[in-house]
């Protein structure tokens, strides 16, 4: 945490390697939220570089995060995903999101064809079943790790109606997986 707001404090001075740093550390995995979200390997590409354009720009304003620096690229990342599907008026797949076959290789072959066969189930689910806001609950609270604070902050609602996202997420994956079992 102390270093995160060291490497804040630099970057507001436009400090090069901290700005580097910033990128080295956070682009990677804000590029793997971004294509759980859309699904398109060049959109996701261009809205990195629009968060850290963002950031530039806020830094450059005297404004930007005074800690969680995380949190806020997370925030900027959501809410460009949600400007760009608004505006091509796609829904937003899951195609990704569970498709982690590097979980899988100590498994035995039984074992990781039927982890292979509920990770699809779940995929045609969560892309079916869940809202588009359900849905982004979901990828930053049990993907990303992020705390309900932090997830109620990025998508710009407050705890209490992040919570019942998440619950009645939850409630329509369970009714959802009961109906395919």
């Amino acid at each position: 945490m102390k270093d995160e707001i060291a490497l804040l404090k630099a970057a507001k001075q436009f400090d090069k390697e901290a700005l580097t740093a910033i990128f080295d550390v956070y682009a990677s995995s804000i590029y793997q939220f971004v294509l759980r979200l859309c699904n398109d390997p060049i959109d996701s590409d261009h809205i990195v570089g629009d968060v850290f354009a963002q950031l530039l720009e806020k830094l450059a304003a005297g404004q930007g995060p005074l800690t969680n620096l995380r949190s806020y690229l997370y925030q900027i990342a959501y809410h460009l995903v949600v400007d760009r599907a608004r505006h091509n008026h796609q829904l937003v797949s899951l195609e990704f999101v569970i498709d982690q076959p590097a979980k899988l290789k100590n498994k035995s072959i039984p074992a990781e064809v039927e982890d292979r066969i509920r990770m699809d189930a779940c995929k045609d689910i969560l892309n079916s079943d869940l809202s588009e806001i359900q849905r982004h609950v979901i990828i930053l609270r049990f993907m990303e790790g992020f705390s309900l604070g932090e997830t109620a902050a990025i998508i710009g609602k407050n705890v209490n109606n992040t919570k019942v996202i998440q619950s009645r997420g939850i409630a329509r994956l369970r009714k959802a997986l009961d109906g395919t079992a």
